[in-house]
């Protein structure tokens, strides 16, 4: 999580209220959570708040660069306190448990294509699907 949530905040130019510190709170608790799984970790701490209001903090969060917003083929939402090193995920085809990879290549990892289209690439989003060890050896 962010050394000082109540810091980054003012430095986004965003108010800082109850439910955003408990959003960051919950999404560093729960690397790769559901907006849902979020939310329940959010009533848990601070008492009632809507859906919607979850909703609207991870989005603005997400929208600042405090947050990142992954969104895999077929999948909820997930969000991560993890931003600003371009790494990537695996996710488990079985169970659905992501964990993220580190992208190893050069000082801008991963960021180069055999022709770019006249555009300047400053992020790639990779997701790698497969099959975890737990349920690897659950198969067996």
């Amino acid at each position: 999580m962010v050394d000082d949530p109540t810091q980054i905040l003012r430095e986004r130019g965003l108010q800082v209220t109850a439910q955003r510190l408990a959003v960051l709170r919950a999404v560093s608790r729960r690397p790769h959570g559901t907006a849902d799984a979020i939310a329940e970790d959010v009533r848990a701490e601070i008492g009632a708040i809507s859906r919607q209001a979850v909703y609207d903090a991870l989005g603005v969060l997400a929208e600042k660069g405090i947050i990142r917003r992954i969104q895999p083929a077929g999948s909820p939402a997930r969000y991560e306190d993890r931003v600003g090193d371009n790494h990537h995920h695996l996710i488990c085809r079985s169970c659905g448990k992501m964990v993220d990879v580190d992208c190893v290549v050069g000082d801008t990892p991963c960021l180069s294509v055999a022709d770019a289209s006249g555009f300047r690439i400053d992020e790639a989003e990779v997701i790698f699907w497969g099959t975890c060890p737990n349920c690897l050896s659950a198969q067996k």
